[in-house]
């Protein structure tokens, strides 16, 4: 029981000096002071050169916009015909050089039609020999007067005809061999592979693509940024740009602005070409950071700026003396730090303290 009694004391005796320490800081064993300051200490007058004057001024209200690093230069790798896919040889982040294969197509239904187009051909070189060789005979009787002349135009006719069969059959062949040569899709410059689209045994068709390859050089972040603000962007213009995964913040320009407003997300496209940047990557995530408007903000020097626990607080400095004041603070400008509360226009502050001795 006489355990319980002390516990009960000392934790009493805890709160009394709480609340007097309290009550103390408040002011409430001294003269009234105005709420969120302490009374002006005796003592020598600082110098002006220790403080510094809070300004009132215009500052811009820095937003960030999401991003994605893309590549200026794309593309979708589709076939032109319909075919299975037989192979792909690349996947997603492969590097892979102009003339490289990426895919095959099935060509048996190709090589079926160009033995059919070849056997044509034969077909009709055979039937071209033929008929020139009436036509050189039929000639020469002809010179002997031999045979008639009606004779003679028919079997150069019939020649002719067997020329312009082997031009059209010769045509035949190369078209399906240039077919031939569809059933390989090939890099069509050095590249990385983006995305991988289809799988082997897939049914391939003209236009859809395999896989998407992009350049790694002439990056850009593209981002989506409120019509309301995109006006206040022109091309050429330097921004902000802002790489996480790079831990990275560089200045860039305005590459294109894309005049059409997506009518759900009232948003509009910005791209920004990007410098030269080691380990940067197409599908990077990035922040574009630019002022969208401006607003009136008391500023200090953030060396100004004490913290006692959760407390913000600066020494105040009126007529030479020093008086500590409560105050509450926004965003950092650099070296300035924002005063949202507990100060005024024209006041000075001390930059560095002095410490109690």
């Amino acid at each position: 029981m006489s355990q319980t009694i002390k516990k009960i004391a000392s934790i009493s005796a805890a709160v009394l000096a709480l609340i007097l320490l309290l009550l103390y800081m408040q002011g409430s064993f001294v003269g009234k002071v105005p709420p969120g300051s302490s009374e002006p200490q005796a003592g020598p007058k600082i110098p002006e050169s220790d403080t510094a004057r809070v300004e009132q001024m215009q500052v811009d209200d820095l937003l960030t916009w999401p991003g994605t690093v893309k590549s200026r230069t794309v593309a979708n790798i589709a076939p032109r015909m319909t075919a299975r896919i037989l192979d792909i040889k690349v996947n997603a982040g492969d590097r892979v050089n102009k003339g490289d294969i990426i895919a095959r197509l099935d060509e048996r239904d190709i090589r079926a039609q160009e033995n059919a187009a070849l056997a044509a051909l034969a077909g009709v070189n055979a039937q071209a020999s033929r008929a020139k060789a009436d036509e050189n005979r039929i000639r020469s009787l002809y010179s002997k007067d031999a045979a008639t002349r009606e004779n003679f135009d028919a079997v150069t006719a019939r020649a002719k005809e067997a020329s312009a069969s082997v031009s059209q059959a010769s045509s035949a062949v190369s078209e399906i061999r240039s077919h031939l040569a569809d059933t390989l899709l090939l890099a069509p410059f050095d590249g990385v592979v983006v995305k991988r689209l289809k799988e082997p045994g897939d049914m391939g068709l003209p236009g859809v693509p395999v896989v998407s390859l992009q350049t790694p050089q002439g990056l850009r972040l593209e981002a989506d940024v409120p019509n309301t603000c995109a006006g206040r962007y022109k091309v050429g213009m330097e921004v902000t740009v802002r790489i996480d995964a790079l831990a990275l913040t560089t200045a860039a320009h305005i590459d294109e602005i894309s005049p059409e407003i997506d009518p759900q997300t009232r948003t509009q496209l910005i791209k920004i070409a990007l410098p030269a940047i080691k380990g940067l990557q197409p599908g990077h995530f990035g922040w574009l950071e630019q002022a969208c408007d401006q607003h009136t903000a008391l500023l200090i020097p953030a060396s100004a700026v004490q913290h006692i626990g959760q407390l913000e607080v600066v020494t105040v400095v009126a007529a030479g003396k020093p008086q500590m004041r409560h105050i509450r603070t926004a965003k950092t400008f650099g070296t300035q730090t924002e005063v949202i509360s507990g100060l005024h226009a024209g006041e000075s502050v001390l930059i560095q303290p002095q410490q109690a001795r």
